[in-house]
């Protein structure tokens, strides 16, 4: 009877607690939710003077005319591919680094390293797109160099896979440090005598990475690989319409740099608001199969 007396207080003992999740909420419920009712717009004719309720109903007849236009299928392309390669390069160079930081035996320089490469995730790419641009300029100190050294300068920021290329690797540079600290920490959670029992029996430090390091370092690998698969049609919309232009439209337009040329610059609303229906139910669909394949593999549980 004295526990049933105790749950029945409980909920009014953990009410100040549920208020202080109120405003968050709310603020959720107005900024996150609220906005998804102009999913609406991907099956009207949508005019802004008419708003939501007062435009004409138009089907499937958006989704229809965006799968038709000429530029579409190169959008989605290189959406994919630019994702594609920033998640595998994004897990394999910060592995590379990791194991590369764990055989540093000063303490002080290992301390140096990890700062200097986690320090370029805490910057925007505001600040770092302004550095980018002004480094593969015609007249930056990259082509400088090319041209002391009797090399033809190079438009990087004008050539499609010279352009794509510097994406992809900007990208990495600048998150690689935030995985490297995850795989770091991996590295220190395997059992120390282990390595000793592997040097005893003569095993090298490469056989020590390859039969201990990398075993021990797999759940958090695969975790890590199969929750990047949700952000497989995100390729980085600030990051790109920052530093592209319309010359390298053609390998670096990606779909949410083509939905915001289409809704803000065409006028195109609904084809927008279609094409962006269209990449959340892709990426809907490739979360559900990440997080079940990280449940599979990795146990992993949101809840």
């Amino acid at each position: 009877m004295k526990d049933e007396a105790i749950g029945n207080k409980r909920p009014f003992r953990e009410l100040p607690l549920h208020l202080m999740l109120l405003p968050g909420v709310i603020i959720t419920l107005l900024y996150a939710y609220g906005p998804m009712f102009g999913i609406v717009m991907a099956f009207q004719k949508f005019q802004p003077l008419q708003g939501f309720f007062k435009s004409k109903w138009a089907g499937m007849k958006n989704f229809d005319y965006i799968f038709h236009l000429p530029e579409f299928d190169q959008v989605f392309w290189n959406t994919v591919v630019i994702s594609v390669l920033k998640m595998v390069f994004g897990l394999i160079v910060p592995l590379a680094l990791a194991l590369l930081l764990n055989e540093l035996t000063k303490d002080w320089f290992k301390r140096f390293v990890q700062t200097s490469v986690f320090l370029p995730f805490f910057l925007s790419w505001t600040v770092l797109g302004g550095v980018l641009l002004d480094l593969f300029s015609l007249n930056g100190p990259i082509n400088a160099i090319l041209h002391g050294l009797g090399i033809p300068q190079i438009m990087f920021m004008g050539d499609g896979d010279w352009f794509r290329g510097i994406i992809i690797g900007s990208d990495v540079w600048k998150g690689m440090g935030y995985n490297m600290i995850v795989f770091l920490a991996a590295i220190a959670g395997i059992n120390g005598n282990l390595y000793e029992a592997a040097e005893m029996d003569g095993a090298g430090k490469w056989k020590q990475m390859v039969h201990i390091t990398l075993p021990g370092m797999a759940p958090i690998i695969i975790l890590l690989a199969t929750l990047s698969l949700g952000n497989v049609l995100n390729a980085g919309f600030d990051q790109i319409l920052i530093l592209y232009n319309s010359i390298v439209y053609d390998k670096a337009d990606v779909i949410d740099t083509y939905v915001y040329r289409l809704g803000l610059f065409s006028q195109q609303f609904s084809p927008a608001a279609a094409i962006g229906l269209f990449k959340s139910i892709i990426s809907l669909g490739m979360v559900s199969v990440s997080y079940y394949f990280a449940y599979r593999f990795s146990n992993y549980r949101i809840f």
